[in-house]
């Protein structure tokens, strides 16, 4: 007899457990190269601004999250897709990046890091004089 697994359950075999009982997942990333900076776009539901740690340890650059619990409380959870837990992930970094100005923010469960060029990393336009 064979059983189908249902997405969390097969999230939740494949990601590691918290010390505290839960499990840690690896939050959905877009990066965006804009001029002069790059963006990294991180899907954290149910993690507020406060819940967040980012820290920049030779150059890797660490996200943890933690979330709330996202169960309505005396409702029977019929199905679910989303499991609970924190959300932990990490990105080495170029030296290309000033890590004084680094900025976060985050709005509807969406985390954006702004990571700025250094100076010294910005292309430089170089002018053609003519003979």
């Amino acid at each position: 007899m064979t059983t189908d697994m249902t997405t969390t359950e097969k999230n939740a075999a494949e990601t590691p457990e918290t010390t505290r009982g839960g499990r840690i997942y690896r939050p959905l990333t877009d990066i965006v190269e804009r001029d002069g900076s790059v963006s990294l776009m991180l899907e954290m539901p149910g993690v507020t601004p406060d819940d967040v740690d980012i820290t920049l340890d030779n150059r890797v650059l660490t996200i943890r999250g933690r979330a709330g619990q996202s169960r309505p409380e005396k409702l029977h959870l019929a199905y679910a897709e989303y499991g609970e837990g924190d959300y932990e992930r990490s990105f080495t970094l170029s030296e290309d990046f000033d890590p004084e100005k680094v900025e976060a923010g985050m709005k509807n469960g969406l985390l954006t890091v702004t990571l700025p060029r250094a100076e010294a990393a910005k292309p430089k336009k170089i002018a053609v004089k003519s003979a």
